[in-house]
């Protein structure tokens, strides 16, 4: 499977955010690397269909299930991980496969705490969890490790790595702090003001 991405621009009152960026993401993780404001969520908005471009093209998605991380943890507070988890997913919930992801995360042991009482670094890792266990052809990672320490951000990305073999991975930083391997891509894009 490949996401291909072709001239599109958007703007937001006269001013672009997106001009003209193109790029290709197959199997494995696209970086999109740029300072904060260039467009990278704008961009990811677009992909998961929650905005519309003003021109240029996506193809690759049709019919395609794709799972994502926002900026925001988007969790039910009062809900504790695991139910987290099980209301997102519905029957696609495997208590053993949520359980071991979540340790994988550092998260062994707070399964049945409320998240409400979750640290935003618990919370942000939680948030990928979910995403890592939905059924999905494709993940979208907007920020995943915003918050995170070095070695839960380390454990965060073997985590993505090893769950996503064979599916692309969009993965929006601003920050160039992990180490990409071969066969990653980095993507930048200029803000266009």
């Amino acid at each position: 499977m490949e996401i291909i991405v072709r001239d599109l621009c958007k703007s937001y009152g006269g001013r672009p955010v997106l001009d003209h960026v193109t790029f290709t993401a197959g199997p494995g993780i696209t970086w999109l690397r740029d300072p904060s404001g260039a467009g990278k969520t704008t961009l990811l908005r677009i992909l998961l269909g929650l905005e519309t471009a003003d021109s240029g093209t996506v193809s690759g998605l049709e019919g395609k299930r794709l799972a994502a991380v926002f900026q925001e943890d988007r969790l039910l507070e009062h809900l504790d991980a695991r139910r987290n988890l099980r209301f997102v997913l519905g029957p696609a919930y495997e208590e053993g496969a949520a359980l071991s992801l979540l340790a994988e995360l550092g998260l062994a042991g707070e399964e049945g705490k409320p998240v409400r009482v979750f640290s935003g670094g618990m919370k942000r890792r939680l948030a990928l969890a979910r995403a890592l266990l939905a059924p999905s052809d494709a993940l979208v990672l907007d920020e995943p490790f915003a918050g995170l320490d070095e070695e839960n951000r380390r454990r965060c990305l073997e985590a993505i790595r090893r769950r996503s073999a064979g599916k692309p991975v969009l993965l929006v930083t601003h920050d160039g702090g992990e180490d990409p391997l071969p066969g990653d891509r980095n993507v930048t894009f200029k803000n266009c003001t």
